[in-house]
């Protein structure tokens, strides 16, 4: 008896059934994946919880403590007796070799990187005041500071890149100034020496 290529048995069918929706499955990841990617000619850009990120480096493994200080357009004031302000947040507070050493998994490790870190979450019109301030010092020669301020969206943007060089316990300096526009872009930048610790000071 001849067979009847027409014919199917139920297995053959719930077979069919499960291959066509596993490729209909695959043809839908694919697509979602693809509406997904990046438009490679996009480069640069980044999506970030941060619209301006400002760090402060001094040397590795060196024992003084740098404090940063950042003033935002309406006068709230970050340091670190204040991390937050709501617009600006102090991610990082290093104060030198004190807390650097971590014990994990009965193995001490010693991070020796010295760096401070703030982020502006919210860009306000008006000027940016970013000072550095020699907390506490262990030699009598200045201390190279290095200080960093990035524009992160729609894409990296520096703002300023600078070096300052603290001289002592008390030492404060400016590093530099900018002025957000109402379009949200830098609209000038300037190094004019304004003093944020006395008025800090006097907040607590």
């Amino acid at each position: 008896m001849r067979h009847n290529p027409h014919s199917r048995t139920e297995t053959q069918d719930a077979f069919t059934d499960l291959l066509f929706n596993a490729l209909l499955g695959f043809a839908f990841m694919f697509v979602a994946a693809f509406t997904l990617m990046a438009d490679p000619t996009e480069g640069g850009n980044i999506q970030s919880n941060a619209e301006i990120l400002i760090t402060v480096q001094w040397e590795d493994g060196h024992p003084d403590d740098v404090d940063t200080l950042v003033e935002g357009p309406q006068g709230n004031l970050i340091w670190y007796h204040n991390r937050d302000t709501g617009l600006m947040h102090l991610d990082r507070d290093d104060r030198g070799l004190f807390q650097d050493r971590v014990v994990v998994d009965g193995v001490a490790i010693t991070n020796p990187i010295n760096q401070e870190t703030v982020t502006v979450r919210a860009l306000k019109p008006g000027e940016y005041v970013v000072n550095v301030l020699h907390y506490q010092s262990n030699y009598s020669d200045p201390l190279p500071v290095t200080i960093k301020v990035e524009k992160l969206n729609p894409e990296v943007q520096l703002v300023y890149y600078g070096k300052r060089e603290l001289t002592g316990v008390g030492d404060e300096q400016t590093a530099v100034r900018f002025t957000i526009g109402a379009d949200g872009r830098v609209a000038g930048t300037n190094e004019l020496t304004k003093n944020l610790l006395t008025k800090a000071l006097g907040k607590r």
